[in-house]
């Protein structure tokens, strides 16, 4: 579906008030602009990841491997966007939604980056390289989301897939964490218990 943006400010938003897909006026501070809002901030987390990361794709096999996730999760990610920005009574044609297929694909890649890693025998902290520090920032961002559309179902009509879509992606924002240090020769901090000091807390696992 091809989209034609000509003006960009509107005015309509001054008030507090903006609208949904369909044209239902809603606050901007209600539960659905809520969760779309943040995915959207999730989105442009990880945009930042896959700036960092574009620096090795012609270096590393494993830079090229993670900028065909990023672009595949960053247009996942503005697929859930809209559809939660458009209200249960309302759709359209070609609509997509996302459902089985997305949450499978996410527990796919959750495997396949599993084989390389290492089983853990320390929690990690944020942090690390730049790749993995903003994966490990939006693993905390959709953490957040993940609340907020669950906040949203309790709310409104939802199908339960953006829900278990989310899960699933904060599972494999870890993960691809993990891999991403490993792959790119990025340091891991891992967690000391009872550690005092300074200058003591960076490990490579």
């Amino acid at each position: 579906m091809a989209i034609r943006i000509t003006k960009v400010y509107t005015r309509t938003g001054d008030k507090g008030f903006t609208k949904l897909v369909g044209g239902k006026k809603v606050a901007k501070d209600a539960a659905r602009i809520e969760a779309y809002g943040t995915i959207d901030e999730l989105n442009s987390v990880l945009g930042l990841a896959r700036v960092f990361n574009d620096d090795l794709k012609g270096q590393l096999p494993a830079a090229q491997r993670l900028d065909e996730t990023f672009r595949r999760l960053q247009n996942e990610l503005f697929d859930l966007g809209s559809e939660l920005a458009t209200p249960p009574d309302f759709s359209y044609e070609d609509m997509f939604r996302v459902g089985e297929d997305e949450v499978k694909g996410l527990e796919r890649l959750i495997d396949d980056c599993q084989k390389d890693l290492a089983p853990l025998n320390s929690f990690i902290l944020p942090g690390g390289g730049k790749v993995g520090g903003f994966l490990h920032q939006a693993r905390t961002v959709c953490r957040r989301a993940e609340r907020e559309i669950l906040r949203l179902s309790r709310e409104e009509e939802l199908s339960p897939w953006p829900l278990k879509y989310v899960n699933r992606l904060s599972d494999l924002l870890f993960v691809l964490s993990r891999w991403a240090s490993k792959k790119l020769g990025e340091p891991e901090y891992l967690w000391e218990r009872g550690l005092r000091g300074h200058g003591h807390n960076k490990r490579e696992a």
